[in-house]
């Protein structure tokens, strides 16, 4: 497809996109849109830099290439460690082709929203709502100088209900989510919704501020997600470690880093937020244990930091979009299912919290989230409302203190926010987990 320069490594990536985004504010519409577009990030290595080129003007391609080639020097490229661990396919999934978002008509997306107006405008303790839905569809080609020829498509859809409860002086934000990879399966979350709503006014009627301490913690799926992404799934991002030394034997692969019981894993694999067939790197997306039984197991990887490291690539090299680099980023994020069901992991509680939703979460070395929904556990059951400001816990204790996980994993549905990195931001990722329960965590 095209001429490749002698002697130095070049890739193409080619996107076409396709977004819908609807916005309402108490029934008013906001924001109206969808979007096409097309571009192209072309790279070059000549064994010591990189030199790259982003542009929407398709047609000229080759002329980009060959420009961004009269800045390298050639070398005898193949012998690059960089360039030997590139992996090489030749493969096409039109996976969506039949259940394209791009076909669904502007008025259906919008129906979605408006059925629920009812529920929220008749409601006296919600005195503020907005609500988004938002899509994307993603065609993505790859070339490579070393023999690559893919296409692929991905595609995300969902909505979010965001709705502010008021009783008397007591005041409560909260979302509804469903995110999918095809529109049917947002189509029937009415009775969830419902639920929803219904455990908010009961929280902001009788939820009383917590008696900070340290308490036995059960994370939700989502919140434990949020906790593996944020406090352990950065720290495997490994260019961090590139040129550090001290990190890297800290970091050494095979170090006991927290509870037998705990394994996290990324899978670009997973039909989640973070589903990734091929990395932008062309590196087929695939299942990467980063901890296994309490022990480091693997690392994130691109092309550069896997040969900096010795290891292999593991299908973790994205950009947020074509006008971007790939750097090392996570996929699905999760806490590995354990062996307990979710009744035991409570029943065996005298007294603790439990962590149902979040509002935001953080951390490296020191993690901390901010719950929405919370309860006190009493004698193995969910009792209480509670208002909790903040849990916060060193990363390496509180993986050592896990001691307990539930036997199934469910995934978070979100389609508001992302993963930030550098200035990449909002990159689509996957996270979730079964129920943890942490022996010891610090509550405020």
């Amino acid at each position: 497809m095209f001429n490749y320069p002698k002697d130095l490594y070049t890739d193409v990536r080619i996107e076409e996109v396709f977004e819908t985004k609807i916005i309402y504010e108490l029934g008013e519409i906001q924001e109206l849109k969808t979007r096409n577009h097309k571009g192209a990030f072309i790279r070059i290595f000549d064994g010591d830099k990189w030199y790259y080129s982003a542009t929407t003007d398709l047609k000229n391609l080759q002329q980009e290439i060959d420009e961004l080639a009269a800045y390298g020097t050639n070398k005898d490229i193949d012998q690059s460690p960089v360039v030997t661990g590139f992996e090489v396919h030749k493969e096409t999934l039109g996976k969506y082709e039949q259940e394209s978002i791009s076909e669904v008509p502007m008025e259906k997306k919008q129906e979605l929203l408006t059925s629920y107006f009812p529920m929220l405008d008749n409601n006296e303790m919600i005195t503020y709502w907005k609500a988004l839905y938002s899509d994307k569809r993603l065609v993505k080609e790859f070339y490579s100088s070393k023999g690559s020829e893919i296409s692929y498509d991905t595609q995300w859809a969902g909505f979010s209900l965001s709705m502010n409860f008021v009783a008397g002086e007591d005041r409560f934000q909260e979302s509804f989510q469903k995110a999918s990879d095809t529109f049917t399966d947002l189509l029937e979350e009415k009775e969830n919704c419902e639920e929803m709503i219904a455990k908010c006014e009961d929280f902001v009627k009788h939820a009383k501020p917590v008696e900070p301490g340290k308490y036995t913690v059960v994370l939700s799926p989502a919140v434990a997600g949020v906790f593996a992404h944020e406090s352990f799934g950065h720290k495997s991002e490994s260019d961090f470690m590139i040129g550090d030394e001290t990190m890297k034997k800290e970091w050494a692969i095979g170090k006991e880093v927290g509870a037998k019981l705990l394994s996290i894993v990324d899978d670009g694999g997973v039909i989640e937020g973070g589903y990734v067939p091929f990395d932008d790197e062309g590196t087929k997306g695939k299942r990467t244990e980063i901890i296994k039984e309490g022990v480091l197991a693997g690392r994130l990887h691109s092309a550069t930091t896997a040969a900096s490291l010795e290891e292999s690539v593991t299908g973790n090299a994205r950009a947020i979009n074509f006008e971007y680099e790939p750097i090392v980023r996570m996929s699905n994020t999760y806490i590995d299912k354990g062996t307990k069901t979710k009744e035991e992991l409570f029943s065996e509680i005298e007294e603790g919290i439990y962590i149902d939703t979040f509002n935001h979460g953080s951390g490296m070395s020191t993690f901390t989230i901010a719950p929405a929904l919370a309860y006190k556990i009493r004698e193995g059951k969910i009792a209480e409302p509670v208002n909790i400001s903040v849990v916060t816990g060193n990363v390496m204790k509180t993986l050592a203190l896990i001691d307990g996980v539930s036997d199934k994993v469910e995934f978070a549905s979100f389609i508001t926010g992302g993963c930030g990195k550098m200035e990449q931001f909002p990159l689509a990722v996957g996270f979730g987990g079964p129920y943890v329960r942490v022996k010891e965590l610090e509550i405020q």
